[in-house]
């Protein structure tokens, strides 16, 4: 599939070939430069097919932005890229449909466009409900989200966009108004944080009335940033993206903490966790299995820890693929690691292992370089009717240290 484009017209050959570089650097686009209204005019003609265009305000032969109106006719999101910056200059650029507008300053001006590029590329996926009674302004936030690239659904209030949000769970932003008919902006938050923390589905509350006191309101019950109206859609961008980017850097430092990085599956840590908390929520029946491979010290030392790492990801795969949803795998260290396998008597958990078992036995590794071998694993089973996980973990080694000890590559149970 080809790379999507990005247009650059900028008659400073330097600073162009700059970006360009940067952007090949770092940026997964074909970027494509040039310096000049007619260039560029030729080119858009052609081939309008381009993800975004940073578009130099004052050509050579285009001094007073007719690039911007040109590449804008052919419906290409743009990035107005400026020498200088008055009151004047950013009124007309804020009057166009533009994304945003960069001063070229130093090289913190030009980090930020790649920032803004990533931030786009992202908001393609993301789902944004607008909640306000006003048709109007509903329009008009929709229209702005929309030159972000953001997926806009609209609500007249806060009940239809309790609807909104039960009927489409992957709604990534909510920006609600606080006077409504029905369920006003303060109540519609009270009812989203009943279930979705500020660092699963961010809020921005807006009002135009009692700025002070409901400002603080919707913070204290969970909004994650305010605005006051009237806003310009530059404000109203910036603090979108601030609030999606925190919630995105938090997911990923709670990836960080709960997961393996070489597997993608549970930590020990996080293993305890989630299991804990289900032992105090069900009585249902479960079983957990001690995985470990089998000889291998031996896979390493022949073929080399790259391989090692190959056997111990492939592992993570089959025991994801074989898994229901709710079960629960995590990789407790080295080759070791563990399944709780939920709602199952003990006849059904161990018909699973076994096939688990041959499934992994048969399963190749194909190392480069390499004939393609098959790797076992000993496995040791024990069941929910002990007093705490810790108990069953114990247990669970017990028997994995039987399976080891009679031969390998079955299961035993405790």
């Amino acid at each position: 599939m080809p790379k999507e484009k990005i247009l650059i017209v900028e008659d400073n050959k330097a600073l162009s070939k700059l970006i360009v570089k940067k952007m090949n650097a770092s940026l997964d686009f074909d970027v494509v430069a040039v310096y000049s209204f007619a260039e560029a005019k030729a080119l858009v003609e052609k081939d309008n097919d381009f993800f975004v265009a940073l578009l130099d305000l004052n050509l050579p032969d285009a001094p007073d932005g007719e690039v911007v109106d040109m590449v804008l006719s052919h419906n290409i999101p743009s990035i107005i890229l400026t020498g200088s910056m008055d009151k004047e200059t950013r009124e007309a650029i804020l009057k166009k449909d533009v994304i945003d507008y960069v001063v070229k300053g130093n090289i913190d001006d030009v980090n930020y466009i790649f920032s803004l590029i990533e931030r786009l590329h992202k908001n393609r996926g993301v789902k944004v409900l607008v909640v306000d009674d006003s048709m109007v302004q509903r329009a008009q936030l929709k229209e702005l989200l929309k030159h972000q690239m953001f997926t806009v659904m609209v609500a007249a209030h806060g009940e239809e966009a309790l609807v909104f949000l039960r009927d489409n769970p992957d709604i990534k932003l909510v920006l609600t108004d606080f006077n409504m008919p029905v369920i006003d902006g303060l109540e519609l938050t009270k009812e989203i944080r009943k279930s979705k923390s500020k660092n699963e589905l961010p809020i921005i509350a807006m009002t135009a009335s009692n700025k002070e006191l409901i400002s603080a309101q919707f913070l204290k019950i969970g909004a994650n940033d305010f605005i006051n109206k009237p806003f310009t859609k530059e404000e109203l961008a910036c603090r979108i993206h601030n609030s999606l980017d925190v919630v995105e850097l938090l997911g990923r430092v709670q990836q960080l903490a709960n997961y393996d990085f070489l597997t993608n599956i549970s930590n020990r840590r996080h293993f305890f966790e989630c299991m804990h908390a289900y032992m105090l929520e069900t009585k249902e029946p479960f079983a957990l299995c001690m995985i470990d491979v089998d000889n291998f010290k031996t896979i390493n030392d022949s073929f080399g820890h790259d391989v090692g790492d190959s056997v111990l990801i492939t592992l993570a795969k089959v025991l994801k693929d074989n898994l229901k949803g709710s079960d629960i795998v995590a990789r407790f260290g080295g080759e070791e690691f563990c399944v709780a396998l939920k709602n199952v008597d003990e006849k059904q958990a161990l018909e699973f292992f076994f096939k688990l078992r041959t499934i992994i036995a048969t399963t190749p590794i194909r190392p480069s370089g390499h004939k393609a071998f098959n790797f076992t694993v000993s496995m040791g089973v024990t069941f929910s009717d002990l007093e705490s996980i810790d108990a069953m973990l114990k247990h669970a080694d017990m028997a994995l240290y039987k399976a080891k000890q009679n031969g390998k590559n079955r299961v035993e149970v405790a």
